[in-house]
């Protein structure tokens, strides 16, 4: 802008015939344009090191040189030496403060030359022109200090506001995350009933889409006028509430609530409306509380299950073998029937108690050595031979085997129990379709091997996915709810994973949804072991619930 103006003060000089006889000065005030858009256009991409150096020469020594050559070639009453602050102003403020020292020193000597130049040339008060640039050079190093120890506090607060506000992006980030996949719901609401925000669980509680984000009021649905009223009471009383409520909604079911509710301090910048205070409310789900609760309570009847089961294996042992005796005496039908029911239940109680007693048996095996190297799709293909054998006609399954010679760390009877497990929960819940129920074995792009049973059962309950692999934990009273841990366990002492996921697969129907439990195996680059053969195999099958 200086070089902008400097050449069309000079220009309009010209046409004037103000400045008849000075060409060199409308030159001069060009050329210093044209260097300023050429520093301007090849260095907007990265600006010049603070220190002194040559880096300098094509903004500041231009600056310094362009108001030397105009000082120095203008003839008349005008003077540019006032120019010179703008190097300095520039050297105080981008560079350090021995560049802006140097240069206030360089704009000095500029001024005691051109002083030297008058008295030579023009005469005059030689002793008063000194003094003149005297005193403007001690206020340009002045000047240059002080600028210089206010732009270097300047940057020093602006650093500190930078790193103030990254620490608050990412606070906010971190909250804004903790608050969305929170399973406890979240409202904020101010003093007219609005909801300012809501996380996604407090949306899925209240029935409200999750795609509107926009705020909305309490007071649109009759089934919100609990909270809308817990809300009135906090801010009425101006404290703390908790309390238990119900959401009644039409051609739903009730939803039980545990709401506890907070104001937060008044301020200024939180809200739009200055000292407007805000009520945060947690909504937790009794139902979620209550299985909770019950799932404790059902692993502390586990552990006291567990030592009472052996202390019933004794008794039971005898049962089944005094049954045994017995029933060699029999012969009248009648009683024949009553020995094999007492058989019958006995070998359920012994398989119950069996159950329980494997939780402490797979925890001892956790810290034994390492397991067998084998075949997975050759070791799969035995043990779905040996389990489909025992009822040909309602164990069908699509079986598709894609690992090859694909190698797995885990012990034979264990894979046998984990995998006859998923079948049989599978089986229990699946379709009558023929291809209702699927095992599957493959290797992921990142080389993982895993195994997956599927059957197009009816999805679970939320509650019921949390608590599936925990003990004890059982959707059905006749189950003992070991199963599915007992998977656990036996996947994690060999340094597998086991999980559930709602998948949806092609089949003969078309796209069908269903249950899916896959496998996932760690891999291994040990030789393959011998493998029991089939026969043997199945005849040290145990139990299974």
């Amino acid at each position: 802008m200086v070089a902008l103006a400097l050449l069309i003060l000079q220009a309009l000089g010209q046409a004037l015939s103000q400045n008849t006889g000075q060409p060199w000065v409308l030159v001069v005030s060009a050329v210093y344009l044209a260097a300023t858009l050429a520093v301007r256009i090849l260095g907007r991409h990265a600006r010049p090191a603070p220190q002194a150096g040559p880096q300098w020469l094509p903004s500041i020594g231009v600056d310094l040189a362009a108001v030397c050559m105009l000082q120095w070639l203008h003839t008349g009453g005008m003077n540019f030496t006032a120019l010179l602050g703008l190097p300095i102003l520039m050297a105080a403020v981008l560079g350090t403060l021995t560049l802006a020292l140097g240069t206030t020193a360089c704009a000095t000597l500029l001024l005691l030359g051109w002083a030297w130049w008058l008295g030579e040339h023009g005469g005059g008060d030689t002793t008063q022109r000194y003094l003149q640039t005297a005193l403007t050079g001690t206020g340009y190093f002045i000047v240059a200090f002080l600028v210089h120890q206010l732009s270097t506090r300047l940057v020093r607060e602006q650093q500190v506001a930078q790193h103030n506000r990254r620490a608050a992006l990412a606070q906010r980030q971190v909250s804004a995350l903790v608050i969305e996949n929170l399973t406890d719901g979240v409202l904020v609401v101010d003093q007219n009933n609005t909801v300012r925000m809501a996380n996604p669980a407090a949306l899925r509680l209240l029935d409200y889409p999750l795609t509107m984000g926009q705020p909305f009021a309490l007071a649109q649905n009759a089934a919100w006028q609990p909270l809308q009223e817990i809300a009135g009471c906090t801010f009425g009383q101006d404290a703390p509430q908790a309390t238990d409520t119900t959401l009644l909604s039409p051609g739903h079911s009730p939803i039980g609530l545990h709401v506890r509710s907070w104001l937060t301090p008044p301020s200024k910048a939180a809200t739009d409306m200055p000292g407007q205070r805000l009520c945060v409310m947690f909504l937790h789900d009794l139902r979620e509380m209550e299985a909770r609760l019950r799932t404790e309570k059902l692993a502390a009847m586990g552990r006291m299950s567990a030592a009472v089961a052996h202390e019933i294996r004794n008794p039971l042992a005898a049962i089944v073998q005094a049954n045994a005796l017995l029933d060699e005496d029999l012969h009248e039908p009648a009683q024949k029937r009553l020995a094999q029911m007492v058989r019958q239940n006995a070998e359920r109680l012994n398989r119950i108690t069996e159950d329980i007693l494997d939780i402490a048996r797979v925890r001892h095996q956790i810290n034994q050595g390492p397991a067998s190297t084998l075949a997975l799709d050759e070791t799969l293909a035995h043990i779905w031979r040996d389990w489909q054998g025992h009822a040909p006609l309602v164990r069908q399954a699509m079986v598709r085997l894609d690992t090859g010679n694909a190698q797995v760390e885990f012990d034979p009877e264990h894979l046998r129990r984990v995998l006859v497990n998923l079948l049989d929960n599978a089986l229990r819940y699946k379709s009558s379709a023929a291809d209702a129920l699927h095992l599957l074995t493959g290797i992921s792009a990142c080389g993982q091997v895993s195994l997956q049973v599927w059957s197009d059962g009816e999805p679970m309950d939320q509650s019921v996915q949390k608590h599936l692999f925990e003990p004890f934990f059982s959707s059905e009273s006749r189950s003992s709810g070991l199963g599915l841990y007992i998977c656990r366990e036996l996947c994690e002492r060999h340094g597998a994973s086991i999980g559930y996921q709602r998948l949806t697969r092609r089949t003969a129907r078309g796209p069908i949804d269903g249950n899916a439990f896959t496998v996932v195996f760690r891999p291994t680059n040990r030789p393959p072991e011998m493998l029991p053969s089939s026969h043997s195999a199945a005849a040290s099958t145990p139990a299974l619930p």
